[in-house]
């Protein structure tokens, strides 16, 4: 009887400490945010992964004006990305972007992702999840042959369009105090428009990261050897959204480990 007794004892025991190891461990996964929070498998059961891409940068995404179809690097991620998460590289919905629109989508669920030429800083860090970098670039300036410039310090008085919400504004600012030269801003939505405004006069450069500049270079015009601040794209996902981040990291790391990235870039034209 007392080892009957004992053995119950021993049972109760056991499943008190159990029940409260469970117990713990559910009131910790309601501190931290876990990989299980239901945003890969929204995506599985959507059937569609929502991309946010560029349609007006040559090389990274840029619509085909005779297929109607937006192609470029980035654009090959999205696909890559649909084809892992769901079996098919055509399961994925592409919505053109710009710097301005792009956070304001994630932000509101309206996108899963966003591969846009999209500058990993620690702000957006913030407010973001962001893959490793798949790509690396720097800030450069387009000007027309013309004009005389050798570089930014040259530039004195100078009106430089860059895109609405980019970073670029930022990094050649900081050059221009450097040097002490003195130039103002012009903003535009898009790239197109800034280029425009370069062959009317409107703004003396055009400033991007160099690889997209590179799909604007023509008779007329030339990159200057300057170069600003590194600029590192990654992946960019809502903050909650931290299984599809740990997901698409994951494939990103493997992409840049076996070559595959490297393969893309050479294809695209973009090892400046």
């Amino acid at each position: 009887m007392k080892k009957v007794l004992l053995s119950a004892l021993l049972v109760f025991s056991l499943v008190f400490t159990l029940a409260g190891c469970s117990s713990s461990s559910t009131d910790s996964s309601d501190d931290t945010a876990t990989a299980d929070d239901g945003s890969l498998q929204a995506v599985v059961d959507a059937g569609v992964l929502r991309v946010g891409v560029k349609e007006d940068v040559p090389n990274f995404g840029l619509r085909n004006t005779e297929t109607g179809e937006i192609e470029g690097f980035e654009v090959d991620i999205a696909k890559m990305l649909a084809k892992e998460i769901l079996g098919d590289e055509n399961a994925v919905e592409l919505t053109p972007v710009t710097a301005k629109t792009r956070g304001p989508l994630l932000d509101n669920g309206e996108l899963d992702l966003v591969i846009a030429t999209f500058t990993i800083t620690e702000e957006r860090k913030l407010t973001y999840n962001f893959s490793t970098a798949y790509y690396e670039d720097a800030v450069g300036l387009l000007v027309k042959k013309d004009a005389g410039y050798t570089g930014l310090a040259d530039m004195d008085g100078a009106v430089i369009g860059v895109a609405q919400s980019a970073t670029s504004k930022d990094a050649v600012q900081a050059a221009a105090d450097e040097l002490g030269v003195s130039v103002t801003f012009s903003e535009y939505a898009t790239y197109p428009e800034i280029k425009a405004a370069l062959d009317s006069g409107r703004v003396d450069a055009f400033c991007v990261d160099g690889s997209i500049l590179g799909g604007y270079v023509d008779d007329s015009t030339m990159i200057l050897p300057d170069r600003f601040s590194p600029q590192e794209y990654g992946v960019a996902s809502n903050l909650n959204n931290v299984a599809l981040a740990e997901a698409v990291d994951g494939y990103i790391n493997g992409w840049l480990e076996d070559g595959t990235i490297e393969e893309l870039i050479t294809k695209w034209g973009l090892n400046y």
